[in-house]
């Protein structure tokens, strides 16, 4: 036993999952969780089938060669992080040794650059050869001795890849292909608790050479191997009892009050008709009808490490495309819609970041337990730090009925304040700390995060404090007709390598490059944002926001200045509580600069037709939530947006969206 009465297997356990949390990720669903403490470790029966998930390292290596008829050869190697899927059966013996088969899928990180296996060029070919999952199905054979496993593994492995050639005279072409091979490697488990097991494995990976022959006569071979170093995450999973078809333990039971999982999936299919578009322009949403989807899968291991201090991981893996690969409007449709799209699903660490509370004493509440926060007590008279990877959003500009694409209101400029340039990479995420200091009538939220090092990018400017985004925000909690109600105030500024509207129209030369103009630059602006309940079943939100729209945008979308207003209705009048109707509105504006910049033909991140009919962006947005049961909710949606980017000349635009979204 440990000083607190713990004794040291719980101890060392709530710390390997602090360890696989600080270390990479998986995938699966948003689960709240029984809470139980034991206080020994039980026995771990090997013996039976399991699930789980991983996150680690990959490592490839290939040599390829191009010939059209002119050769060019080339050997390549590049790494990345990695996460995946398993599951299996083991059979222990009374010796203690474990045989077992498993099968799982391992996906690349979503930056193309870890991929990218090889590529290739001659005078009139361009070849690129890119890895888009590795699957395996083995065989096990190890030693347990008590909750340790040792074990070798192998069998048959296959990539799925793909092949584009842009060649000099035109007409892309892509070849998709699935190349067999082989896999051994080895590991060690450790079982934590009587469901629960910890991994470490590396594996090895080849397969047979790829030999492509294109259209256009360009003939490509290459070779393939990789190499991985995985920490793992198990959920055995118990036979199910007699007289019924479930099993006889939760799968989301964790087994201590150390520990909790959580998790999500979203499938997001979403298209429009047909409409009147006299022009386009690189970043506008296509006149002729299409449909694109978007699917999410989310994890969440959040743990306990010390007094008041917690690690929350989020890995997921993200696949699908946004309506015209998510540009054409400043209120985009879909908030699922990462700015990087995906044709196959791809890893990455979404969240992860430690959190410290300090509790002033007084009067307690509780936590409920939810993908961001352990359930437990709290003094309600605290203050909390967090520092890590996560989004500016998780912290700040929340709201009750407008918050969450995956559950209420999809529309960009609904969800969020849509003049609210956070910081962020393509996906939304980025790096930081921040500081709440909470009390019973009111929040003090304050953060500084890193800044894109350029407009609409993955990489993040380094020079801490010299460039930055800093926020504020102010909420004070309040009754209205004795009704509670919310209002934040959010103050924010943006020291960023950027370039100016303004400055770049005044050069002709610079032939609307606004990177030609990019130094350190300041923006700053402000969002106001309300929330009351009129009813329990029925609530009101809105939100104002404004920037001061002189310099590029850096992270979000091309809006300087935005008003949303709408409500949400429960179903409990027609005997359907878990049910929400959604409606809201929006409208959005330019600055003279940025819409000077678009109609002289410039391009915003997400918008660009051009030329420009100025007139403001008006969203309509409804929505109903149909609950299947506890965990899983259908949704139809329906938007119309008005003006899309700003252009009296195009639109308008019928949006019709489905939503399946699973909490399990």
């Amino acid at each position: 036993m440990n000083r607190d009465g713990r004794p040291w297997e719980q101890v060392l356990a709530s710390v390997a999952l602090g360890m696989l949390a600080l270390g990479g990720s998986a995938v699966a669903a948003d689960i709240t969780l029984p809470v139980k403490a034991p206080y020994f470790q039980p026995a771990f029966d090997w013996t039976g089938f399991y699930i789980g998930a991983h996150t680690g390292f990959g490592r490839g290596s290939s040599s390829a060669t191009l010939s059209d008829p002119a050769v060019n050869t080339t050997s390549n190697s590049f790494s990345g992080a990695i996460g995946g899927v398993q599951a299996g059966y083991n059979f222990r013996l009374p010796s203690g040794v474990l045989l077992g088969v498993e099968t799982d899928m391992m996906f690349p990180n979503y930056l193309t650059s870890n991929s990218v296996v090889s590529s290739l060029a001659t005078p009139r070919s361009d070849v690129t050869e890119q890895w888009d999952y590795v699957g395996t199905a083995r065989g096990r054979i190890g030693y347990t001795g008590g909750p340790w496993l040792a074990y070798t593994t192998g069998g048959l492995a296959w990539a799925g890849e793909r092949f584009l050639n842009a060649p000099a005279a035109g007409g892309d072409e892509k070849h998709i292909k699935v190349q067999l091979g082989w896999a051994a490697g080895a590991g060690l488990e450790y079982a934590f608790a009587s469901h629960w097991s910890l991994r470490l494995e590396y594996l090895y990976s080849q397969f047979e050479r790829a030999d492509v022959r294109f259209a256009s006569g360009a003939r490509y071979n290459s070779t393939l191997d990789l190499q991985s170093l995985r920490i793992g995450l198990n959920r055995k999973v118990d036979w199910p009892g007699p007289g019924n078809g479930t099993p006889k333990t939760s799968l989301t039971d964790t087994e201590s009050d150390r520990w909790e999982i959580h998790g999500q999936t979203t499938f997001l299919p979403q298209g429009y008709p047909a409409f009147r578009a006299p022009y386009s322009g690189p970043n506008s949403l296509t006149p002729a009808r299409q449909v694109q989807e978007t699917w999410s899968n989310s994890l969440y291991l959040n743990a306990r490490l010390w007094e008041g201090g917690e690690v929350y991981f989020n890995p997921e893996l993200l696949q699908g495309f946004g309506l015209n690969n998510t540009v054409g409007a400043g209120g985009f449709p879909n908030g699922e819609a990462q700015k990087s799209n995906f044709p196959y699903p791809h890893y990455n660490t979404s969240r992860l970041f430690l959190r410290q509370t300090f509790g002033f004493g007084g009067e307690q509440e509780d936590l409920p337990g939810g993908p961001a926060q352990l359930a437990g007590k709290a003094d309600v008279s605290r203050l909390t730090l967090q520092a890590g990877k996560f989004s500016v959003v998780d912290v700040f500009d929340g709201n009750s009925y407008a918050r969450d694409p995956r559950k209420d209101f999809m529309n960009w400029s609904l969800w969020s304040s849509g003049a609210f340039d956070y910081a962020a990479d393509k996906l939304g995420l980025g790096y930081g700390v921040t500081a709440e200091l909470n009390q019973k009538q009111w929040a003090l939220r304050s953060g500084y995060f890193l800044m894109d090092a350029v407009s609409n990018s993955n990489n993040f400017d380094t020079r801490v404090f010299q460039r930055g985004g800093y926020v504020m925000e102010l909420e004070t909690r309040y009754s209205l007709l004795s009704r509670p109600g919310k209002l934040r105030t959010i103050v924010w500024l943006n020291s960023a390598y950027s370039g100016s509207y303004r400055d770049t129209l005044n050069n002709a030369a610079l032939n609307l490059d606004i990177a030609r103009t990019r130094i350190g630059r300041v923006k700053y602006g402000y969002a106001i944002n309300l929330e009351q309940a009129l009813t329990d079943d029925v609530g009101l939100f809105g939100r104002w926001s404004w920037n001061n729209g002189k310099t590029e945008i850096m992270a979000f979308t091309d809006i300087d200045a935005s008003l949303s207003l709408g409500a949400s209705v429960k179903g409990t009048r027609w005997g359907r509580p878990d049910d929400v109707i959604g409606l809201g509105g929006a409208i959005n504006a330019l600055s003279r600069d940025h819409r000077d910049f678009l109609a002289a033909g410039g391009l915003g991140p997400l918008i660009g037709d051009g030329a420009l009919n100025y007139r403001r962006e008006r969203v309509l947005e409804t929505y109903y939530a149909f609950a299947l049961d506890k965990q899983l909710t259908l949704t139809a949606d329906y938007q119309l947006i008005t003006n899309p980017a700003y252009n009296a000349d195009r639109g308008p635009v019928h949006v019709f969206s489905g939503r399946l979204h699973g909490e399990f």
